[in-house]
This record gives structure tokens, C-alpha cells and sequence, in this order.
């Protein structure tokens, strides 16, 4: 079995519940319908919210809604909204912390923010811990996609209390270990932002033997190094007439202090209509000034400072003993701490520990427009419902504005290639379009991968747009192992995410099985690295392995076999050092031999040209370009031949068909495109101009 291979080096360039009226023990009274209390202790059922009538009602709603034939949301991409329904923003943060902070007092307690509250009961628990503001809102712009997958609990920390650093750690871990009890096959996810996420740490390193996933936003364990701590002392000596902490701390809130507002309106409308979206947005926010003041005085700052250093000391007293799963995002532009350099401190000093930096962004990340914590944590593999993560059940399809940005982001490889996809009707009729797809799986295409796997992206855009279809590509497990102590070229492993947003999973034998036994559309690409980093002169040349390695199993569950080939990477490219050509060259035989040693091996039993997985990146000159054209064969019914195939002999000879099925695909492809009038892009061009908005993949083509 082989993976999406070089496709990897492509990427790399890429309801609310009804209010009620009193507090529940330790709770907070809500105002407006914002908030859901839950005590420090949770109240007893898996979610007492489930009591109430509407939800009970929209439960049965929903479970209806299943077996209707979905519309297809992805049918439309330039239309999609840029953000999901309900997602809320920055003014809503202090609209928020408002109402929160109007009826403050007593001591650190939990809530549920209504948003979160249509989540089901098998869902982890993820707790928020907050940074420096300790309001427990810092994630209110994630809120709306976060109680699709999680039940969320937020700690909220009043203005005017004073519980020492220690004392809030026992408190999250009571929580913790009480949550653990109850649900003791569910991970349990702390997000911590800053002090939050020192919380966190020091959680972990006390309870070593619990499934914890930490998320940790620009965590504060550098505080000794920021230059918040020259104001200590200063607070101390400052009159109370003077207003340090307001501007101060509004000036460190994004890398620049006007980005904040600029990302939320610049992609919005003509010019004039975002200039005056953005006056507007900027009278809001200072009229929250206020708000500020009423979050950080003078005398809860100079308490959040102390608590600063001394949650930080102890979360680096207590580094060495973190266990925990960790997921590290960094900010760019961090004018409080020095993230950039504490995450690689932390990753080195963790067993299990990846980053996601983000360049342009200040300390507040979880309050910038840009950023998207569910898509992250999506696309960092860091989401499970049990103690271990199973990529296919696990598996979050992507929400339609998270497939528009992945869209907006390789829409140009659809322009550039303007991608005609053919297929085969049951009659054996070949027509334009997928209609010859199978709609239900399970379905296994089987297919040539072109150089560097760029016809994955036309492939996997089409199926869900033109026919709701999301497949999930078999893929190299290097797009899934982080690499410790990685030096260039090897790639970050955050330049895959995108990949598995969209559903990859890395080769083996379990998720091959998984795949087919859940009935999806899986890509498999029998050629693997091999094929997509092949040589000079070997366009088009399969490289399969001699064992059917994929027959039996397919038939196993009754697959539909999709045989496909796909011609276009000669109109595009041109290989001008290939692998023996680098090989000649001594530092790049060095790079080449080390970036292959430390990658995970594949097919190590196999014998010729298959065997030979060096990971490598071939010298390519660009070309003007042409046009790539699919060919998806006759859908090959396992079904009935489920006994037969337990045959070795019958499965090879079903595995030579399908081969061969793909090199006449190929060879059919090869011939018609020279009868194309539209193959080169500048002819598309001038045909979309003079019809209109003629999409890149509805451009005619050749008779068939």
C-alpha cells in the first residue's frame, strides 16, 4: 500500500438553552442570556443542560434532519461566507466582559457560555483557563465552533479576588480529576492563554497519568524575560492618578496596535465603505476604554503581575514532569512575552510538544479576526473523543467557510490548469463531468500521481463542489510525524495542515480498513513517492508494486474500485535536475540521504524501482501553462466478487486490470488533449473574457 507522496512538498507552498433566574452553587448570574453557570464541582448527569425541553426537541429535530438528503454547501465556493453564522467579535468581547464584571465578586468559578451549550455528551471537556484579563471570554470568537465538538467550561477569575497561584491550580485540578473520574475514556483539554496556560502546565505535571491535551496561547513561563517586569516595581512608586495600565496594555493588545481592527474590514467592500466601517469600529473601541479599567485597575494589575511571576516560576519548576499531549501557538508579533523563543524552549523541554507560529499577530491571539483555534486544533490532528486519536472517526469534515479559505488559497491552481474531468457511466458511456462517480462508498480511487502530486488539489476541489463528495487521500506518514531538531529543507509540519483539514490520513493497513468500513471515498496511490518524484523522461510510468495490496482488502467491504489517470504535469514543468542528476551534486547527496534516513520507511520489503523512497525535491523549470485532464474508468464492483478475491491469483489478476485500466486512461488522455483548443491557458483566458464568468474547469474541450 502506498501514499499521497509528494503531494506533501505542494501543501508546503500552501441554540441557546433557556435562561434561568438564580445562580447555581459558585455560579454566575447571568445578564442577557450570555452566560450558563456551572459550579466548581460539575452538577450531576453528563450535562444537566439537557433537561430542558428545547433542547430535547431539537435533539429529535436534528436526528430527523440526518436522514435527509443534504444540500451540497460547498456547491458555491466564491459564495461561502467568510466566517461561520454566529461567530461573534472584539466588540462583543467587551460588550461581555461589561456584564460580567457589572455584578463581580466572589471567588474563581466555571461557566458554560450559551453558545457552546448544543454540544453533545460524548464530546471532551475543554476547560479555558484565561491570561492576564481573567474574565474567562477570551475565546468568545470561538465559542460557535467550539460546542460543536467540545463541552466547554471557562474559569473565570473576578476583578477583586486574590487567590494565589497555587490555590488556583488545586482548583482546576479538582475539576480536573473530578471530570477524569466520570469520564475516565475521554481526554479532558485545558486552553490556556499566558497565565492560563502556566495553569495548565502545572496541572499537567501534577497529574502525570491523565489524558490531558494542552493548548497553550504564547504561554507566560518567559516572564522573567518580558518587559512587563519592569512594572512591578513601577506600580508600586506610580501615583494612583496616573493611567498606566489603559494605554499600556491597549498598545500591546496585537503586534500593531491598529491590525486588530484593519483584519477585520480590509477584505470587506469598496474602499470608502471599509474606511467607514473601520472609523466607526475605532469610536467603538474607545468607548470600551472604560471597560478596560474596570477589567485591569490599578490594584488587580499589580495583583495579575505578582501572579505572573509566580505562576510562571512554578510552571518552570515543574516543566520536567509534563507528560501531556501539547500544542504550542506563538505569536509574531508578542509585545508582552517572548514567545517565539519560549515555544522552542518548551518543545525541547516536552516529550510530545508542536507549534503553530503566526507571524503577524500580538498576544491576544485568540481575539484576532484571523484566527481560527478550531481549524487550528483540526488541522494540528490534535482533536479525539478517546484516549487515542483515530483519524477516521475522529475526523472533523471542514466548515464551509474553512473550505472557502482553503479554496481562496489554491483557487489559482484551478485557474491555471482549468481542469476537464471526464468519467464513466455504468453503460460504459464516458461523458464530461463526475456523474459517473458513485455517490455512496465505500469507493477507492486508483490513480497515477503526477509530479509532486499537484493534480490532487483540481481532484479533491471538483469532487466536493460539482458533487459533495469529500475524499480522503491515503497519504505519506511524513506529513504526519513531526521530525525533532528538523533542518531545511525538511518541511515544517504545519505546512501540511491544510491536508488534513481536508481528511488525509497517513498509509496503514488500520486506516485503510477504517476508511472502507465507515464507507468513505479514499484516494490511493499505488506509486507512492516514487511515482511523484520520478525522474527525466518517466512522465506517465507507473511504478507499482507486485503485490496486490489493496484488492483483498477493498473487496472486503464491497469498494468500487475507481481506476483514473491524469496527464497535464508536461504542460506545467519541466524537470531539469532529477534525482540522479542532485545525487551528483555533494551537499545535496547530503541533504537528500538525511532528510531519507529520518523519514518514516515504506514498501522496505519490496524489490525494484518501488523500493526506492528518497525523499527529495526535483529542480523543475516552470512553463507556460497548459491544461491537466482527468479520466475516472468504469467503477469496478467488488461486491460479488468478495469469495474469488480471497484468491491470491484472482486478486493479482484484478490488480493487473486496474493497471492496465489506468495506463488506457492515460494513453486515452495523452491523444485526445492534442485535439483541445483551449489546452493552452492563454486561449481559456481569452474565452473567459469573451463569454463572461466562465469557470476555469467549464471551458470546452476536445470531442469525445
Amino acid at each position: 500500500m502506498a501514499a499521497i507522496g509528494a503531494s506533501a512538498y505542494l501543501a508546503a507552498g500552501l441554540s441557546p438553552f433557556s435562561q434561568r433566574g438564580t445562580t447555581l452553587y459558585g455560579g454566575i448570574e447571568k445578564r442577557r442570556g450570555i452566560f450558563l453557570a456551572v459550579s466548581t464541582e460539575r452538577i450531576d448527569g453528563a450535562t444537566s443542560f439537557g433537561e430542558d425541553a428545547r433542547f430535547e426537541n431539537k435533539k429529535k429535530k436534528a436526528t430527523k434532519e440526518e436522514t435527509e438528503v443534504k444540500p451540497n454547501i460547498y456547491a458555491n465556493p466564491e459564495e461561502l461566507p467568510e466566517v461561520e453564522e454566529g461567530k461573534k467579535g472584539l466588540k462583543d468581547y467587551f460588550e461581555e466582559c461589561k456584564e460580567l464584571v457589572r455584578s463581580d465578586g466572589g471567588p474563581p468559578r466555571w461557566f458554560s457560555p450559551l453558545e457552546c451549550s448544543s454540544s453533545s455528551p460524548d464530546c471532551p471537556l475543554l476547560l479555558f483557563l484565561p491570561g492576564i484579563d481573567g474574565t474567562g471570554l477570551g475565546l468568545v470568537m470561538h465559542h460557535h465552533k467550539l460546542g460543536k465538538m467540545f463541552n466547554v467550561w471557562c474559569l473565570h477569575i473576578p476583578v477583586k479576588d486574590r487567590t494565589p497561584f497555587t490555590e488556583l491550580v488545586k482548583l482546576v485540578e479538582r475539576t480536573v480529576r473530578s471530570e477524569n473520574y466520570r469520564s475516565p475514556n475521554r481526554p479532558i483539554y485545558l486552553v490556556g492563554e499566558s497565565i492560563g496556560a502556566c495553569l495548565a502546565i502545572a496541572v499537567a505535571a501534577r497529574n502525570p497519568e491523565m489524558d490531558l491535551v494542552l493548548v497553550l496561547s504564547n504561554p507566560a513561563t518567559s516572564f522573567s524575560k518580558s518587559q512587563l517586569q519592569p512594572l512591578i516595581p513601577l506600580l508600586e512608586i506610580m501615583p494612583d492618578q496616573f493611567p498606566l495600565n489603559l494605554p499600556y496594555m491597549l498598545s500591546l493588545a496585537t503586534g500593531d496596535p491598529l491590525r486588530m481592527l484593519m483584519d477585520n474590514f480590509v477584505k470587506r467592500g469598496p474602499l470608502p465603505q471599509t474606511i467607514g466601517e473601520l472609523s466607526r469600529d475605532l469610536v467603538t473601541m474607545s468607548s470600551y476604554l472604560p471597560v478596560l479599567a474596570d477589567i485591569l485597575p490599578r490594584e488587580t494589575l499589580r495583583w495579575k503581575l505578582d501572579l505572573l511571576k509566580s505562576g510562571s516560576a512554578c510552571a518552570n519548576s515543574c516543566l520536567h514532569a509534563v507528560k501531556a499531549q501539547m500544542l504550542i501557538l506563538c505569536s509574531g508579533r508578542d509585545q508582552l512575552l517572548p514567545s517565539q523563543e519560549e515555544s522552542q524552549r518548551l518543545q525541547k523541554a516536552t516529550p510530545d510538544c508542536e507549534i503553530r507560529m503566526f507571524e503577524e499577530s500580538g498576544h491576544f491571539l485568540f481575539l484576532e479576526d484571523s484566527v481560527d483555534l478550531v481549524t487550528i486544533i483540526k488541522g494540528a490532528t490534535f482533536y479525539r473523543r478517546g484516549k487515542h486519536l483515530d483519524r477516521v472517526s475522529d475526523y472533523m469534515p471542514p466548515t464551509p467557510s474553512e473550505f472557502k479559505r482553503i479554496y481562496e488559497s489554491f483557487k489559482w491552481v484551478v485557474t491555471a490548469t482549468g481542469p476537464v474531468m471526464l468519467s464513466t457511466l455504468e453503460d460504459g458511456k464516458v461523458v464530461r463531468g463526475l456523474a459517473g462517480i458513485p455517490s455512496e462508498g465505500p469507493v477507492l480511487f486508483v490513480g497515477y500521481h503526477m509530479l509532486l502530486g499537484i493534480e490532487i488539489i483540481p481532484f479533491v476541489v471538483q469532487l466536493l463542489t460539482d458533487r459533495n463528495i469529500l475524499v480522503r487521500g491515503i497519504a505519506h506518514p511524513a506529513l504526519f510525524v513531526r521530525v525533532k531538531d528538523r533542518r531545511p529543507p525538511e518541511p515544517e509540519l504545519s505546512n501540511f495542515d491544510v491536508l488534513r483539514v481536508m481528511g488525509a490520513v497517513p498509509v496503514s493497513p488500520a486506516n485503510f480498513y477504517k476508511l472502507m468500513s465507515s464507507r468513505s471515498h479514499a484516494l490511493l496511490y499505488p506509486g507512492g513517492v516514487r511515482e511523484a518524484l520520478h525522474r527525466k523522461g518517466e512522465e506517465y510510468k507507473l511504478f507499482w508494486p507486485e503485490q496486490s495490496e489493496f484488492v483483498r482488502m477493498a473487496a472486503r467491504f464491497g469498494a468500487k474500485i475507481i481506476p483514473f489517470g491524469v496527464v497535464g504535469e508536461d504542460d506545467i514543468a519541466e524537470i531539469i535536475l532529477d534525482y540522479n542528476d542532485q545525487m551528483k551534486i555533494p551537499w545535496r547527496r547530503e541533504e537528500i540521504e538525511r532528510v531519507t534516513n529520518r523519514s518514516i520507511k515504506l514498501r522496505t520489503d519490496a524489490t525494484g524501482e518501488v523500493s526506492n523512497q528518497q525523499m527529495h525535491l526535483p529542480w523543475m523549470l516552470p512553463k507556460f501553462p497548459g491544461r491537466f485532464y482527468y479520466y475516472f474508468g468504469k467503477p469496478i464492483e467488488t461486491e460479488a466478487m468478495k469469495a474469488e478475491l480471497r484468491d491470491k491469483d484472482k486478486s493479482r489478476e484484478l490488480y493487473l486490470h486496474i493497471k492496465s485500466e489506468v495506463e488506457r486512461c492515460l494513453a486515452y488522455l495523452k491523444e485526445k488533449r492534442e485535439k483541445d483548443p483551449y489546452r493552452n491557458l492563454l486561449s481559456r483566458l481569452v474565452y473567459q473574457a469573451t463569454h463572461g464568468s466562465t469557470s476555469a474547469s467549464q471551458i470546452p474541450t476536445f470531442e469525445l
